[in-house]
């Protein structure tokens, strides 16, 4: 296959196997999504899930937030890791949209990524999942898939992020990176991969991968 028969293979694949795309994060409102991003980091959204509505019961806008001191909100999040770089960013840039924003979170990377604790990634959730901006995140789950497809040399995820963007097009990127965060989870794991449930990269992916894999199968059946 040329890699542009690759690309619409994959595209084709999700479409079927995701026709409607679940947001995996549970918010309600921009500033919600924003706080469950910025927890998620070196986080399960399993376990996002369950700690944001008890955050949320307390403080679920930015005026609230501030009312909570830094200590209060660290001890609701502990479960969610980092939980003092996170507490005090949540704090933070609660803050800085009162005094900024008007409370609001604000529609552009820029003013997003000036937010404490809010990185280039957390601002691409954001502005795709809140905004409808077209975007794409790049998380572990599609940092590995696209280079298991040979789709990115695999070397940094800003790589991988300019290599998505110039391979897919822009109208599908919204949908297409939930897509693949999906289909990582289920069917193309870090751990635990079965390759024979994996189609996508069965059919598309990158020899050495393929090979280091049959490697490793064949030394376990040893």
């Amino acid at each position: 296959m040329t890699k542009q028969e690759r690309v619409t293979f994959v595209i084709n694949t999700l479409k079927e196997l995701y026709p409607t795309i679940p947001i995996p994060l549970d918010h309600k409102d921009p500033f919600t999504l924003l706080v469950a991003v910025l927890l998620s980091a070196q986080c399960t959204d399993v376990r996002v899930n369950q700690i944001t509505p008890l955050l949320f019961a307390r403080a679920d806008n930015p005026y609230d937030m501030v009312k909570m001191s830094v200590e209060e909100i660290r001890e609701i999040i502990r479960p969610c890791g980092l939980s003092p770089m996170k507490s005090k960013g949540i704090h933070g840039l609660s803050q800085i949209l009162i005094d900024k924003h008007q409370g609001l979170v604000p529609q552009s990377f820029a003013d997003l990524e000036e937010l404490p604790a809010v990185g280039h990634k957390t601002a691409s959730v954001v502005m795709s999942q809140a905004f409808g901006v077209p975007a794409f995140p790049v998380d572990t789950h599609i940092h590995r898939l696209l280079y298991r497809w040979n789709l990115t040399n695999g070397k940094n995820v800003v790589q991988t992020e300019k290599d998505a963007k110039r391979l897919f097009p822009e109208a599908i990127w919204n949908d297409l990176h939930l897509q693949i965060i999906w289909y990582g989870r289920e069917y193309s794991p870090a751990r635990g991969w079965d390759l024979d449930k994996d189609i996508i990269t069965k059919t598309i992916g990158r020899k050495r991968v393929l090979m280091d894999y049959d490697t490793k199968k064949k030394s376990k059946k040893k």
